[in-house]
C-alpha cells in the first residue's frame, strides 16, 4: 500500500501539463515518486550521519538530490 496519496500526485502531474492521467499511470508514479523519496532519505540520512547529526536538514536532502543528478 502506497503511503503517497494517488490524488495529490495525479494534481502534481495536472499542474505539469498532464491532461488526463490513468489508474495505472497515477499507480506508477506514486511507486516511482517514494521510490525516489526512499533513495534521497537514505543519501540524506548518510550525509547527515557523516556530519555527526541524527536530524536530516534541508542542506542534506539538497545535497543528496544534487548527488543524484
Amino acid at each position: 500500500m502506497a503511503d503517497l496519496p494517488i490524488a495529490a500526485v495525479v494534481r502534481i502531474a495536472k499542474k505539469h501539463g498532464a491532461e488526463r492521467v490513468g489508474s495505472d499511470a497515477a499507480e506508477a508514479l506514486v511507486a516511482k515518486a517514494e521510490e525516489y523519496i526512499a533513495e534521497l532519505t537514505k543519501e540524506a540520512n548518510r550525509l547527515a550521519q557523516h556530519a555527526g547529526r541524527k536530524t536530516i536538514k534541508a542542506e542534506d536532502v539538497k545535497m543528496a538530490a544534487d548527488n543524484k543528478s
